[in-house]
């Protein structure tokens, strides 16, 4: 049985562009593949003849010869790997087609060193206001004996397991899988002379001691980059990136909530119920608050602009200070007696004038009671 024109077989015109050409094999390789048509008896068949007339029509040299010869030019081992693509080989030219989409294309991407990350603890006041401090990191940086080649004399000669293309295939059945050529790792070259110092790795491991400078205003989590600053490339190529990522302690007075810092202010009650001037603690320095006659507890004071100045914004948040009342221990006699008196008064008169809230508490549990009983 003769075979069809290879042209006629892809249904393109003898003009076509690479691009159409592939588009066309494309469409007919997801119709009739094996995989994909198990019940087709020519599927395989079908298959079998596109992606033979497409390993011959992509390949200039093989295309001059079969426009120039027909399917002669094939015939006893003319056309360079002798005769037509064989059906064992059908998982190459698929995985040729296919590379782009499933990520195994032949585009030679230049490798970079590994990022790294660094935690770096530090104060609430260093995060809020700033600082410059030296770290050290242990990482691979590049040879100082072979400029990072990892080439005793500075050169390379094409890899033998690729030949220089870089990548080498793994046939699984019908299908191929397209990786980096393990041994030049896919420069497509490889050392002859390697370097005695890092053994052709083109790195060797050193504890480098760098100065990194946090800006003011940075937050837990907060990471800063230092381009070029990871781990140096194989053979000479860009370096990694090093992360300096942001941890801050708890402090002894301060929360902080986004650009806001909080605190809480004891005072005692006697304070709370006549008023009183304080001074409250800042990342600046003291301030005075004036604390209001009557203040209950929980209730909060706010310090415009006294908390972080936002490293992003360049805003500063404030200060929020939160009033918690103290119940006094260890009195002296005499403040025992004045308070027993203080609580006699209090019995004398309406308790809920001065007791507003336990009023509506008490009231709110006779609701409640009178509720269940009922």
């Amino acid at each position: 049985m003769s075979k069809r024109d290879y042209y006629e077989v892809l249904s393109v015109e003898r003009t076509v562009t690479e691009v159409e050409l592939k588009k066309s094999f494309r469409r007919l390789a997801m119709k009739y593949h094996p995989d994909r048509c198990p019940d087709d008896p020519h599927a395989q068949e079908k298959f079998k003849e596109a992606k033979e007339a497409y390993e011959v029509l992509s390949d200039a040299q093989k295309r001059a010869l079969y426009d120039q010869y027909g399917h002669a030019a094939f015939e006893g081992g003319m056309g360079g790997r002798g005769g037509g693509a064989g059906f064992g080989d059908m998982g190459d030219i698929f995985g040729d087609i296919f590379g782009d989409i499933f990520g195994g294309g032949r585009s030679r991407q230049p490798r970079r060193g590994a990022d790294l990350r660094y935690i770096m603890e530090l104060d609430l006041e260093e995060a809020v206001f700033g600082i410059e401090r030296k770290i050290e990191i242990p990482s691979q940086v590049n040879c100082h004996h072979c400029n990072g080649s990892g080439s005793a004399d500075g050169k390379t000669v094409q890899c033998k397991t690729c030949h220089g293309h870089g990548r080498v295939r793994m046939q699984n059945g019908i299908f191929s899988i397209q990786q980096a050529c393990p041994h030049c790792g896919g420069s497509g070259q490889a050392i002859e002379k390697p370097c005695k110092h890092c053994h052709g790795e083109g790195r060797l491991e050193e504890t480098r001691t760098l100065s990194v400078k946090i800006p003011a205003g940075v937050d837990n989590g907060d990471r800063i980059r230092l381009t070029g600053q990871g781990e140096a490339g194989p053979s000479g190529t860009p370096a990694g990136d090093l992360y300096v990522e942001v941890r801050v302690r708890e402090h002894a007075i301060f929360q902080r909530e986004g650009n806001d810092l909080y605190c809480e202010v004891p005072i005692r009650f006697s304070q709370a119920a006549l008023g009183a001037e304080l001074p409250v603690p800042t990342l600046e320095g003291e301030v005075p608050i004036t604390i209001p006659p009557e203040t209950q507890t929980g209730q909060t004071f706010r310090l415009r602009g006294r908390g972080v100045k936002s490293v992003r914004s360049g805003r500063s948040g404030d200060l929020i200070c939160r009033v918690a009342v103290e119940t006094p221990v260890r009195l002296t006699r005499q403040q025992r007696e004045l308070l027993e008196q203080l609580e006699a008064s209090f019995n004398e008169g309406k308790a809920e004038e001065h007791m507003p809230r336990a009023h509506n508490w008490f009231d709110g549990v006779k609701q409640f009671w009178s509720k269940v009983t009922s």
